[in-house]
C-alpha cells in the first residue's frame, strides 16, 4: 500500500494541511465522474475535496446513474456538467479520467489514473447498476490510499 497522499500545504509549521483534492474526469461529466464525486463526498465526509468535470459536457446528469445513486439514499440534484479546465487540474492533488484522458491537461506533480470503467449511456438499469458498483469499489479504494477512513454504511 501507498503512503497516504499528501496536500501542496501539508506539514507547514503553524498552518493546518489543505485537504487533498480529488479531481474525476470523463467526456461528458453526467454518469461516471458524476457518481463517482457524489460516492467520495458521501464516504469522506469532508475528509477530501473533491471535484467532476467533462471534457465535453452533458447537459444534465445521466437519469439511470441518478436512479442509481439515489437507491443508496444519494442526491445528484445540484450536479451540473461542468467543463473540464486547466484551472481544475492545477487545483487537484489527484487527477482520475474515465475516458477522456488524451484531453486531460498534465501538469507535473499531480497523480493521474486512468479508470477503465464502462459508459452508462445508453445502458439499461442493470448494467448501470453494475458500474456505479464499480465505480464505488475504486473510489473506496482510492480513500483508503489517501488514508481516509471510511465509515460503516
Amino acid at each position: 500500500m501507498s503512503e497516504p497522499i499528501q496536500s501542496r500545504a501539508a506539514g507547514t509549521e503553524g498552518v493546518p494541511a489543505r485537504l487533498p483534492v480529488v479531481l474525476y474526469a470523463c467526456i461528458h461529466n453526467s454518469g461516471r465522474s458524476v457518481a463517482a464525486k457524489i460516492l467520495t463526498e458521501h464516504y469522506a465526509r469532508g475528509r477530501v475535496g473533491v471535484a467532476s468535470a467533462g471534457s465535453e459536457p452533458g447537459s444534465g446528469v445521466n437519469p439511470l446513474v441518478a436512479a442509481v445513486l439515489a437507491e443508496r439514499g444519494l442526491r445528484t440534484d445540484d450536479e451540473v456538467p461542468t467543463l473540464l479546465t486547466s484551472d481544475l487540474v492545477e487545483d487537484a492533488d489527484v487527477v482520475v479520467t474515465m475516458g477522456c484522458g488524451e484531453t486531460c491537461p498534465f501538469f507535473p506533480g499531480k497523480r493521474y489514473l486512468d479508470w477503465e470503467v464502462e459508459d452508462p449511456a445508453g445502458q439499461d438499469l442493470e448494467t448501470v447498476r453494475r458500474i456505479v458498483d464499480d465505480v464505488d469499489a475504486r473510489v473506496r479504494a482510492l480513500l483508503a490510499e489517501l488514508g481516509v477512513t471510511l465509515d460503516r454504511d
